[in-house]
């Protein structure tokens, strides 16, 4: 039986039908938008980059928080805008998972949500949409596990130039008060290491320069399958298996469980960033306990010492929450002095928003959201400072970059503490040529970015360059 859109169409052409996939939120929601698209070009259906073009639109949305679910909204509205009576439109993705039929109230032209646990159902969700038998609205939304990549014939990469985010696992098992994705995703699940050490072998053989390793929490990997230290054993087999891609990223570890094997990973293998980004909320203890997050500030410090002692050129990354339900002037206080101490490379900083279904929702949001902007610029202002006095420390030294793009007279790059679309950059006063390791020297320093001039192209290089004056 052929597929819908491979019988008569009442369209009057001969063109294939054709797919638009918008995806926003997280690295992670990237790779499931790339293995949907795998999946229809696998069933005959073409991908376009012009929404006008397509015949089905499909927007992979994120539903984190509330300012995620505002941008997801207004992406909808916009293409729904200018939808004709032909095309057919589907939402998929976090927020389809997690409120599918307010979803389908907000935009009457939806024809269909596909939840985060079964994206893979898009072929024949589309192929409904098309078929005789097709009546808007479809609703595929399963409470059951994630879907791993492997089990729906599709890869757990997404490549973006020279760089590759590889999915290790999807789900979350920390119950944190704040956050909804172990609603939203259910439970960790680890992908077996021969499906990851597959894909990290196809994306060495198309040549990528960079993989960065993503799940909700990286370092729970392999404890849903019984492995003690199953990060480091996952790094261990990929530096065998793909010794020729020269870096290897961490993303989203949990604090309390970079254990010492990992750290002594990233220690002695040239392939590995010592760059890792470990979320830690806030660091007043009693702030911590209302979060369900680790309350022992202690052991951080220790960690962050352990860490710059075993790998003294390390970029840490962290995240942190201001104006959560019961936050004092003091506590948040601090969160102030604890950053100012920790000296951070890179700090992320979100206001808090109650979120349905969490147990933070509970409890009453009694700070003023004037009092959470004026406390989130507060802790900016502080880390700008701290970024501006480490990045003037690389002036005059040299750094591997992997440069990215070009145009309009600058190069665009970025260093082992530059992960892709999350931190700063480096500009380079020339037009090179893309997708390669060269060694810059730094010239001069901004807040966030470096400007240097290339000094040599290296054919592999190593990431880690000449270490910063501490």
């Amino acid at each position: 039986m052929p597929r819908p859109h491979e019988r008569d169409t009442k369209r009057g052409d001969e063109r294939p039908f054709r797919f638009y996939i918008a995806s926003l939120g997280c690295p992670k929601n990237t790779v499931d938008s790339s293995n949907m698209a795998v999946l229809l070009q696998r069933a005959g259906y073409v991908p376009t980059l012009n929404a006008e073009q397509a015949d089905v639109l499909v927007v992979n949305t994120c539903g984190f928080i509330e300012a995620a679910r505002r941008e997801s909204l207004e992406t909808m509205l916009g293409l729904a805008s200018g939808l004709r009576p032909d095309q057919r439109f589907v939402a998929a993705g976090c927020w389809a998972q997690r409120e599918p039929d307010m979803l389908l109230d907000a935009i009457p032209r939806l024809d269909a949500v596909l939840g985060t646990r079964t994206w893979n159902d898009i072929v024949s969700v589309v192929d409904d949409l098309f078929g005789e038998q097709g009546t808007p609205p479809l609703r595929r939304i399963a409470n059951t596990a994630v879907i791993l990549p492997e089990a729906a014939g599709a890869p757990g990469f997404v490549i973006s130039g020279p760089s590759a985010f590889l999915k290790v696992a999807d789900g979350c098992s920390r119950r944190c008060a704040f956050c909804a994705i172990p609603t939203i995703k259910g439970a960790t699940i680890s992908r077996p290491i021969n499906a990851v050490l597959e894909d990290a072998r196809q994306l060495q053989a198309l040549g990528v320069l960079e993989i960065n390793l993503i799940a909700q929490d990286v370092t729970y990997y392999g404890h849903d399958m019984g492995l003690q230290n199953g990060l480091a054993q996952l790094l261990e087999q990929m530096l065998v298996e793909i010794p020729d891609v020269p870096w290897l990223r961490l993303l989203y570890a949990f604090p309390g469980f970079v254990t010492p094997r990992l750290i002594d990973v990233i220690a002695q293998s040239p392939q590995v960033l010592p760059y890792i980004d470990i979320p830690l909320q806030h660091a007043h203890p009693d702030v911590l306990r209302r979060m369900r997050r680790p309350a022992d500030v202690d052991s951080v410090r220790r960690l962050v010492e352990d860490l710059r002692a075993a790998i003294p050129d390390i970029a840490l990354r962290t995240t942190f929450i201001v104006g959560f339900p019961g936050e004092t002037e003091s506590q948040f206080l601090t969160l102030l002095d604890f950053v100012n101490a920790m000296r951070f490379d890179r700090v992320g900083v979100f206001t808090y928003s109650h979120e349905n279904g969490t147990a933070a929702a509970q409890f009453p949001d009694d700070v003023p959201p004037e009092v959470k902007d004026e406390r989130r610029e507060a802790l900016m202002l502080t880390q700008q400072s701290i970024s501006r006095r480490k990045n003037s420390a690389f002036v005059g030294k040299r750094l591997e970059v992997l440069l990215e793009g070009t145009g309009d007279g600058v190069t665009v790059g970025r260093s082992y503490r530059d992960a892709p679309e999350i931190d700063g950059i480096i500009l380079i006063p020339e037009e090179l040529r893309p997708n390669r390791l060269v060694t810059v020297k730094i010239t001069d320093a901004l807040e966030y970015d470096l400007i240097g001039r290339v000094v040599r192209t290296n054919p592999r290089g190593t990431p880690r360059g000449e270490p910063a004056r501490r």
